[in-house]
């Protein structure tokens, strides 16, 4: 038998059971089966996933509540005081090249008023340009300024590497399957089987 690469160190319980349940959540799923497992609510399998759900549910409020704390953290290293939202903005800008105060508030799902205050808090920051919008004289175009761009260039050079240090002992295939997992849940749709 060929040697396995090594992962790591192993948990000394295994966290699934063999239906691919948390343990925590599935409950009487491995007596009765993985068909049981998938049941709708009200059927024998009903209760193990709704017990599944609830610890995808807090897993999920987890990584929010990480990437809150990330957000914090960056927005603070791009301009001492600043908050998520305007930060979040700024990376908006920076991806997007330009845009109007409208086209952000459209892409951002936010009002024109906090837009606009958060706009011209950036501005006040030394973060973004303004300049006439060729196409409509009465609109500005946002872009980062070479200030903005700066400063979130370091804050990203040193959260870069983040993600990557969090996954190093994942296989290829369980990030693919994993981005796969996320993709079709972004969507709405049914992951295919792997």
């Amino acid at each position: 038998m060929p040697a396995q690469p090594d992962r790591g160190p192993v948990d000394p319980a295994p966290s699934v059971d063999p239906a691919g349940l948390p343990l925590e959540a599935a409950g009487s799923a491995g007596a009765a089966g993985p068909a049981a497992a998938a049941g709708p609510a009200g059927s024998p399998g009903g209760d193990s996933r709704s017990r599944a759900f609830e610890a995808l549910e807090r897993e999920f409020e987890h990584i929010f509540t990480q990437f809150r704390r990330s957000a914090m953290a960056n927005a603070s290293q791009v301009s001492a005081g600043m908050l998520p939202g305007a930060y979040k903005v700024l990376t908006t800008i920076s991806r997007i090249g330009s845009a109007t105060l409208s086209e952000l508030t459209e892409i951002l799902l936010t009002d024109k008023g906090q837009m606009s205050r958060t706009i011209r808090e950036l501005d006040e920051r030394g973060l973004i340009d303004r300049s006439p919008d060729p196409c409509d004289g009465r609109s500005m175009r946002i872009s980062l300024s070479e200030f903005g761009a700066h400063r979130l260039a370091v804050t990203r050079g040193e959260k870069e590497h983040e993600l990557r240090d969090a996954m190093g002992r994942w296989t290829v295939g369980d990030i693919v399957r994993f981005t796969e997992l996320l993709h079709a849940l972004s969507r709405g749709l049914t992951p295919r089987d792997p």
